[in-house]
């Protein structure tokens, strides 16, 4: 129903363009047809329009030599509002011929390098078309455009789009965590937020690094000098084409290194579960006044394990053990963990264990324990506060890393029944995507450029505020829908979603746009736009990397940076000539 009625919208918007194709470059001038007075006998027109609609004498130029044009506010507008909803379609088709590779294949190389770049697609195709065309003078002229979409992208999705998947995602905060699904707070500042897992901490690290090409191309402009300008593009390009290769390995490598991490939390979990099981039931203390283990209590608990009373556990009876603590909450895989566990312990490599074996096995456990002792109360060996310490810290260790295999995750993931014609599926939607932001982003150039020199507004304002909303709309409600569903797995993915984007916006479609300022020799003159996203991407890449947990609170600073970007250019550009 949505495909049908996306489709009909594309049919109205492309039969406007072509309607209005038959009057481009047809203008209304002062030398129109007039009437006379019988008295005076000027050339005065008799048409008088309102300067939104009224237009220069000169006639524009058609886009491949038959797309609409006009050089009226308002009909640029209209042409703006058409194209860019064209770029939106665009986008929209990217995207969902991403995710239908990405049931079929997984994550990997479609997770890694596809989807960031295909999501990126669009906007560096504007940032292309940009500079592209035209004599020298003018890609100078249009180029503004591509960095008004750069920084109005990377300021839009860190800004108001941060902020609205925080108030619409946000839940209780207990123990400074998000509780899923318990939203009771209210519009309490303090008392709600959202959490992450580390791994979106990450992601926000990673964009806060990828602004260095950035801060390289402005170098020259830092130490106010004139030469070595191209040098430093050329530079700046091959450090961002670097970050990007390093970035879509880091993407497809990621979910290994993310398991591994896993395993190896749920095993020190596990660990320390089975001390605190022991400790609980232990008829004295698991530790003797020289802090070395107590054989006397560990042989009574190593006898409750023995259920064949032999001499030595087995696998079954670890399994036993494992299960008896009922470990759900992070979503155990029992012969892996019981497996570990009996390699922790066997070190004679008998699939068995001797009391010798577990004494040694529990004594290095509570060494291990002892250093995630995080008060300072504790008075001698025998206290063992610090197994409560270990098992809060492996607990919290696991939650920060974000369990993706929950059984209620797994049944809201469809599996694909048709792969063959969901892949042919994916490739028309990838295919039909790509072209449409092939044709129509050069018009939207132009549309853009036109409006703004019938308004006499800067077009970098106009791509700022305007284009970011049809090239990332699509990405920005998938994200804040995402959020709705109240959980930290889902803001994990939803801000690592922003995040990511943010990145590719910092490596991709910068190293197109110093491709395009190396190769046709054009002026590196933004040294405003750096500053905003230097200071959006710096702030919101710290702030995300320093901690897991945002309350409510942070959104309105968030929100706040938006307007705060728009006045610090319009100041700088207006106020001290920076542009």
């Amino acid at each position: 129903m949505a495909a049908n009625y996306n489709s009909s919208l594309t049919l109205i918007a492309i039969f406007s363009l072509f309607l209005a194709t038959t009057a481009a470059g047809r203008f209304i001038t002062t030398t129109s047809p007039s009437i006379s007075d019988g008295v005076n006998n000027d050339d005065r027109s008799i048409l008088r329009l309102n300067p939104l609609f009224t237009s220069s004498p000169e006639e524009c130029e058609q886009t491949y030599g038959f797309m609409p044009c006009t050089t009226t506010a308002a009909g640029n507008l209209f042409l703006i509002i058409v194209y860019g909803y064209l770029m939106f379609l665009a986008a929209t088709y990217l995207s969902a011929g991403s995710e239908l590779l990405l049931a079929i294949l997984g994550p990997g190389l479609v997770g890694g390098l596809c989807l960031p770049a295909l999501g990126a697609l669009p906007d560096a195709m504007l940032i292309l078309v940009s500079g592209l065309s035209g004599s020298t003078e003018t890609a100078q002229d249009q180029v503004s455009v591509g960095m008004g979409l750069l920084a109005g992208s990377t300021v839009m999705l860190l800004t108001s789009i941060w902020g609205t998947c925080i108030v619409v995602g946000k839940c209780d905060l207990q123990n400074s965590i998000a509780q899923d699904n318990k939203d009771t707070k209210g519009f309490n500042l303090i008392g709600s937020g959202v959490s992450t897992d580390i791994w979106t901490s990450y992601s926000a690290m990673i964009m806060a690094v990828s602004v260095l090409p950035f801060i390289v191309v402005q170098f020259p402009q830092i130490l106010h000098s004139t030469s070595g300008r191209h040098t430093a593009v050329l530079v700046a390009l091959v450090l961002s084409v670097s970050l990007l290769i390093a970035y879509c390995l880091y993407q497809v490598y990621q979910p290994t290194l993310q398991k591994r991490h896993l395993d190896f939390a749920k095993h020190k979990h596990v660990r320390s579960r089975i001390l605190k099981y022991l400790k609980k039931r232990a008829l004295g203390r698991l530790v003797d006044s020289h802090g070395e283990p107590n054989r006397e209590v560990l042989i009574r608990l190593f006898n409750s394990i023995d259920a064949n009373q032999d001499g030595s556990l087995s696998i079954p009876e670890l399994r036993a053990l494992i299960v008896g603590m009922q470990l759900y909450e992070i979503n155990l895989n029992e012969d892996d963990a019981v497996a570990k566990v009996m390699k922790d312990f066997d070190t004679s490599e008998n699939n068995e264990v001797d009391f010798d074996e577990f004494i040694d096995g529990i004594g290095r456990w509570l060494e291990e324990a002892k250093g995630f002792k995080r008060t300072t109360s504790v008075v001698g060996p025998d206290s063992l506060k610090y197994v409560h310490d270990y098992y809060e810290e492996t607990k919290k260790e696991h939650d920060l890393l974000g369990d993706q295999t929950h059984e209620e995750d797994e049944e809201e993931e469809e599996g694909v029944d048709d792969p063959r014609r969901t892949t042919i599926k994916a490739v028309l939607l990838l295919l039909l995507g790509t072209i449409i932001a092939a044709a129509f982003a050069d018009p939207l150039v132009d549309a853009v450029g036109n409006f703004s020199a019938a308004t006499s507004i800067p077009s970098f304002f106009i791509s700022f505020i305007v284009l970011p909303f049809a090239t990332n709309s699509s990405e920005a409600v998938s994200a804040i829908i995402f959020a709705t569903r109240k959980k930290q797995r889902s803001a994990s993915l939803t801000f690592s979603e922003l995040y990511g984007a943010v990145t590719m916006n910092n490596v991709l479609c910068l190293s197109v746009f110093l491709a395009l300022v190396y190769a046709r020799g054009l002026t590196w003159d933004f040294s405003s736009e750096v500053l905003v996203i230097l200071i959006v991407c710096i702030v919101m890449g710290i702030f995300g990397s320093c901690r897991t947990t945002f309350p409510l609170w942070t959104s309105f600073l968030a929100f706040l940076l938006y307007p705060f970007s728009l006045i610090l250019v319009y100041v700088l550009d207006y106020g001290y000539g920076w542009s």
